[in-house]
């Protein structure tokens, strides 16, 4: 770890903050030009101080006793400067102005009292099923912690680019005892993102003062996410299935298929959310719970038609939403269940649902991407661009139709 280079202590007053010709002496704390100024608990007379020594005039009767405190003080500071350094610690200003005032300081404060506090704060921004995630993480460390240390918790000073490093590893060679997989290049990264996140926390509060993922490269690879081809929309809607609940499942993917909504604004949407467009039609405004972006959507045809199944649902009456609330518990395998019935070989989610509503739907109709973006609640129109590979598709299949009218015309001049 590397050891702070420069270090000074020295002693100034404040002329404004007088009272009566008196002020505080200010000690004023340089690490690696990053500098702190606090109060000392200790007075003096204006005219009495010397700025070029940083204390009393010589000549002043109490300047032996203030200097000497002074001395005293730079000394203690000096000494806990030597100790973090023969100890190995980072070393910052905040940190000694801590330890000398006997505040906490984050050589008490562990990875797990952060992320107390970043649940805390964060609570009334993030929705739960984004902390939730911030859950796992934290389960994910102290595992973790517990096989390759031999502990629970680390202190925030610690964690260096070995420890990131590490953790990568121990994730990427972890195995589940459970049914769950193992966990993909992706899941690493988005683990290793919140213990990023929780650093950054720790440099915003001054709890460290060096990013430790400064020289970490993030490393993604590509996933071409499914979608669903007219075909496929059209096996899984004209299917009917003997269970209500099935059917129900079915009802709100087709709904997504044609709206890009996720399951959870899906649940949410209620008849306030249901307007009167500029066109005169009906489109859904509703505000994305994961962005809290702006969606403003036209209610196609296909949607509509299910929205009209379920306006007179009890349940739907009962907790005032567009259609009957269900918890997200089962409905991938629910999923899984109506794939493997209809006979589709792609998993179908929510996602494949939005993705089919990007591609399928609208590019692949000729919607502008911008126009998709907006429908879509994206912050960033380059998160709308991975589903311009479906133009390379339409392509192709306008190239094959061209290809067919060339062989028709080919055809009708021989016959000729």
């Amino acid at each position: 770890m590397k050891t702070s280079q420069s270090f000074g202590v020295h002693f100034t007053i404040k002329k404004e903050r007088a009272k009566d010709g008196v002020t505080n002496v200010y000690a004023s704390i340089t690490v690696n030009k990053e500098r702190i100024r606090f109060a000392l608990k200790h007075q003096v007379k204006v005219d009495n101080w010397d700025a070029g020594r940083g204390g009393l005039k010589i000549k002043v009767a109490e300047a032996k006793e203030t200097n000497a405190y002074l001395e005293q003080v730079k000394f203690t500071i000096t000494t806990y400067y030597q100790q973090l350094q023969i100890a190995g610690k980072e070393v910052t200003a905040q940190l000694l102005k801590s330890m000398f005032l006997g505040e906490e300081t984050e050589e008490t404060c562990s990875l797990s009292k952060l992320m107390d506090y970043h649940y805390e704060t964060a609570s009334a921004a993030l929705t739960w099923s984004t902390l939730k995630h911030y859950a796992v993480t934290r389960r994910y460390l102290e595992k973790f912690l517990k096989d390759k240390r031999n502990t629970t918790d680390v202190k925030i000073n610690e964690i260096d680019y070995k420890f990131i490093i590490d953790f990568e590893t121990y994730l990427r060679n972890y195995k589940p005892k459970d049914h769950q997989k193992p966990l993909n290049n992706n899941g690493v990264m988005k683990h290793l993102i919140r213990l990023r996140k929780m650093t950054t926390l720790a440099l915003k509060l001054t709890w460290i003062s060096r990013d430790p993922f400064k020289n970490y490269k993030f490393r993604y690879k590509k996933v071409e996410t499914a979608f669903l081809t007219n075909a496929e929309l059209t096996a899984i809607n004209d299917h009917e299935f003997g269970a209500d609940s099935l059917n129900m499942i079915k009802d709100f993917f087709f709904f997504s298929c044609y709206t890009g909504l996720s399951f959870i604004d899906l649940m949410n949407l209620r008849e306030n959310n249901v307007v009167t467009g500029e066109d005169g039609d009906k489109w859904l405004k509703l505000f994305r719970q994961k962005s809290n972006e702006p969606t403003n959507i036209p209610i196609l045809g296909p949607a509509r038609a299910i929205m009209e199944k379920y306006k007179d649902n009890p349940r739907s009456i009962a907790c005032g939403t567009v259609f009957p609330t269900m918890s997200n518990q089962k409905v991938n395998s629910y999923l899984k269940e109506i794939a493997k019935m209809v006979g589709v070989k792609k998993t179908l989610t929510f996602g494949v649902a939005r993705h089919t509503f990007a591609t399928t739907i609208t590019l692949s109709n000729n919607v502008p991407i911008e126009t998709v973006s907006k429908m879509m609640g994206h912050t960033k129109i380059a998160t709308t661009q991975i589903y311009a590979r479906v133009l390379l598709k339409k392509i192709s299949d306008d190239m094959g139709q061209l290809k067919r009218i060339i062989e028709n015309n080919k055809v009708n001049v021989e016959q000729k």
